[in-house]
């Protein structure tokens, strides 16, 4: 009997520290990512005054104001508080993904990098696709509700927390195909389900973008498309996925 009581304590012993050692893992992680992004933010308010003179050339108003003495001072913040963000997603991706990677097998392990190259992509192209071709629809069809005596007089506050609302949130809606990725390959979701839910999917889609974007019908819209197409391409990813699962579970042919 106390031999059994002895290893019992001995395998609750393994599992508490197998927890704080995942807990000091996790902490490491968290460390770091907020060292690079830090790291990024200083290096980007060096250059924060030539950027947001080179965002306001593209305007369709002369200039932006501010009307609180601090009020600049904070715009340079946000922006390169934005864009440390941008640089450092990457490293952030990577650091997490090799926190979770030990709970995974060896196959799954080898996908690291594929998985951080497509997922910086897609946030890359998510953040592109606003500033390029959001954001301009957005401001024209807003800015053009003026008239003769009234004027946009757009504060650059407003303008750059609206700028980076846009930015981030397309970022983060194009991860869309890497979240199903992920899911399906932990067996959560299936192309089954993904397609049975699609018209929940598509009502979904639609009340996001009009609470995610401008109260106009364009940029709702140019939002819900992308995404109705990222969603189709994501159950085409999890049919992928589940296909190689079951093809790598099969037992082998007897000959």
């Amino acid at each position: 009997m106390p031999p059994i009581k002895e290893s019992a304590k001995g395998k609750e012993l393994l599992r508490e520290m197998s927890f704080l050692e995942h807990l000091d893992d996790l902490r490491g992680v968290l460390i770091q990512s907020a060292i690079v992004f830090l790291a990024m933010v200083i290096v980007f308010w060096f250059f924060s005054g030539r950027i947001i003179d080179f965002l306001i050339s593209d305007l369709s108003v002369d200039q932006l104001i501010f009307y609180a003495p601090a009020e600049a001072f904070m715009a340079r913040v946000k922006v390169s508080l934005v864009l440390g963000l941008l640089a450092a997603y990457p490293f952030i991706l990577f650091k997490v993904w090799s926190f979770v990677t030990p709970a995974l097998f060896s196959r799954e392990r080898s996908k690291v990098y594929p998985f951080i190259i497509t997922a910086s992509t897609l946030f890359y192209v998510g953040v592109a696709f606003a500033y390029l071709v959001i954001i301009p629809i957005a401001l024209e069809f807003l800015l053009g509700f003026g008239t003769d005596h009234l004027s946009p007089m757009i504060s650059v506050t407003s303008y750059f927390s609206f700028v980076a609302r846009l930015c981030v949130t397309f970022g983060l809606v194009f991860q869309l195909p890497v979240v199903v990725f992920v899911l399906s390959m932990l067996g959560i979701v299936t192309p089954r389900f993904l397609l049975r839910q699609w018209r929940y999917a598509v009502l979904i889609i639609f009340v996001a973008a009009a609470v995610l974007t401008p109260p106009d019908p364009a940029s709702q819209v140019l939002m819900a498309l992308p995404i109705i197409l990222l969603y189709i391409g994501s159950v085409l990813v999890a049919h992928i996925t589940f296909r190689k699962k079951e093809d790598s579970t099969d037992p082998p042919a007897s000959e």
